[in-house]
């Protein structure tokens, strides 16, 4: 049998195909057993299922990166969204507790109103406005109150190469229509999947897996890439670059018109202001965190390579 210096650590991520997920199953497998589950194999809104999923495995860390995401099919759909945003998370913390393993979850902006006019820190009040942001704050108030040992990392605007985000949509767009409309009155920092993955592994790895588990920093982070921009910035930013790469537009990045939120309505409100300060997470954890333009550079290398 091995000795606990020389066993291989067992890492559980849920949500594997996710867009989070997807970079999770890259960024972790150097440290350990990658169990990847998908919907299929896991489903989060059977509880049962989901501490069968974890008893089977008994796994040093739980990775749920399982959400969701639909915002505005959540105004309708809430029982859905609070069983897998809300209910799942406090089960993964349970068994979490259980088995004296950590759990990494992922939270979102949403569970502010977004009407602050700085960038939002980890003990600022939380007013979600949205069935999602509702739903995803009671993940959270689930897993603290479990007693795990968890992280919780909110993120925001958040891109990958693998499943469906706002650049891909302004690069189908842009060599599709002669115009685009783009939203300039909300305000974020677009952070890709793959900065979300590789952060969460740089902090299981060091101090988690290598470190004093009895003194991990367990709580609530945030985690997003630096700077800010407006919807409208971030698509006129995507489409420069990828005409500077060659790809053919219909549209100039330049004449993009910028529009305020009031004249693109939809069901589930978004917080005008998704800023968040990330100086905890920095500290605490001691991670770079890369202006979002570079990662608008990374994510146009995956897409159109």
């Amino acid at each position: 049998m091995q000795s606990d210096a020389t066993r291989i650590p067992t890492l559980l991520v849920t949500g594997s195909n996710g867009q989070v997920g997807f970079e999770l199953r890259r960024s972790l497998a150097p440290l350990g057993r990658v169990i990847a589950l998908d919907r299929n194999a896991c489903d989060l809104t059977n509880p049962e299922a989901v501490r069968g999923a974890v008893a089977q495995w008994r796994p040093d860390v739980i990775v749920n990166a399982a959400a969701y995401t639909a915002v505005d099919k959540a105004e309708t759909d809430a029982d859905t969204a609070y069983a897998i945003n809300g209910i799942a998370p406090g089960v993964l913390a349970e068994e979490a507790r259980l088995l004296g393993s950590l759990l990494v979850h992922y939270s979102t902006d949403y569970v502010f109103d977004g009407r602050k006019d700085g960038a939002y820190t980890e003990t600022d009040a939380v007013n979600p406005q949205s069935v999602y942001g509702k739903s995803k704050l009671a993940g959270e108030q689930a897993i603290a109150g479990s007693g795990a040992t968890a992280l919780v990392l909110r993120t925001c605007w958040v891109a990958g190469a693998h499943g469906g985000n706002f650049a891909k949509t302004m690069l189908k767009l842009g060599r599709e229509r002669d115009s685009l409309r783009v939203i300039a009155d909300q305000f974020g920092a677009p952070t890709t999947a793959a900065l979300i993955a590789d952060a969460t592994a740089q902090i299981v790895a060091r101090h988690w897996l290598h470190g004093r588990r009895e003194t991990f920093p367990a709580g609530v982070y945030h985690l997003a890439a630096a700077g800010e921009t407006s919807w409208h910035g971030y698509a006129t930013e995507v489409l420069r670059s990828a005409a500077a790469r060659g790809i053919e537009l219909k549209v100039d990045p330049a004449r993009i018109e910028a529009i305020p939120s009031t004249a693109y309505p939809l069901p589930a409100p978004r917080p005008a202001n998704s800023r968040l300060d990330t100086s905890k997470l920095r500290a605490n954890f001691d991670i770079h965190l890369p202006d979002w333009r570079q990662g608008v550079q990374f994510l146009l290398d995956q897409i159109l390579s």
